[in-house]
């Protein structure tokens, strides 16, 4: 199915109420990728958050309309059509207070974690579409970090002369609350450059991207330190991690 086949389906998507095959027809299409049915679901997914939160008098596809209301037991009749702003208002707040078992106040704490998830999630998306974007571009060179002394930090970074620098790491531990994992950029002859702060998950897995340009043939490595939480111009630390990048022709 293509994406205008599906643009009818993203609401119900959004509110994990879509049947086969579309829901599984999205899936693939986010899983490859698609920047349509990205934007989509997104804009979905925000509307869903503030429907329940806000009501507002939003006008949703026509079959997420017939869906809501069947739900509850209520039928649409074009003759009250009108009504269509309040039923909505009402009926979306028990499929979500329902979809997070949440009454009340328990309610409110679940939309507004849910709009904390949205945007996190989007973030999310727009994170893995830059990695994604350095792994397959064909300019792309790959350097591992790691050492011999018990546990030590291990992963690769990858860079792209025009997409950027992605670094996956494993073995990282957190930092502690008042600090913060630094990358940074090493010139062959010139100071580090300052290239994004990140932290590590609990497992000690970490996945870092810095888009942008890069000068592949002038940089010697790419390093992590840790620093305080609003970061350094420069180096305050010994790096925990050097990931030294082969030598290319410039």
């Amino acid at each position: 199915m293509n994406c205008d086949q599906l643009r009818d389906h993203y609401d119900l998507f959004a509110l994990d109420i879509a049947e086969q095959p579309e829901r599984g027809e999205i899936r693939d299409h986010l899983n490859r990728g698609c920047d349509v049915c990205k934007a989509g679901v997104r804009r979905s997914l925000e509307t869903a958050t503030l429907i329940g939160a806000t009501a507002p008098p939003a006008q949703p596809s026509a079959q997420l309309r017939r869906r809501i209301l069947t739900s509850v037991g209520r039928e649409e009749r074009p003759s009250r059509s009108m009504l269509w702003a309040s039923v909505l208002a009402m009926t979306a707040l028990v499929v979500v207070a329902v979809y997070f078992a949440a009454t009340g106040w328990q309610y409110a704490q679940a939309a507004a974690r849910l709009r904390d998830q949205v945007r996190g999630q989007a973030a999310q998306i727009d994170r893995l579409t830059e990695a994604f974007a350095i792994l397959s571009g064909p300019r792309t060179i790959e350097a591992s970090f790691g050492g011999v002394q018990p546990k030590p930090p291990q992963g690769k970074v990858f860079v792209n002369p025009s997409r950027g620098v992605l670094l996956i790491a494993s073995n990282l531990p957190r930092t502690s609350a008042d600090k913060i994992y630094e990358m940074w950029i090493i010139p062959r002859a010139a100071k580090p450059v300052p290239a994004g702060l990140f932290q590590s998950q609990d497992d000690g897995n970490a996945m870092h991207v810095q888009p942008g340009t890069v000068d592949v043939s002038s940089t010697a490595a790419i390093a992590v330190t840790v620093e305080n939480q609003a970061g350094a111009d420069q180096p305050t630390t010994q790096p925990l991690i050097v990931a030294s990048l082969p030598a290319t022709p410039r």
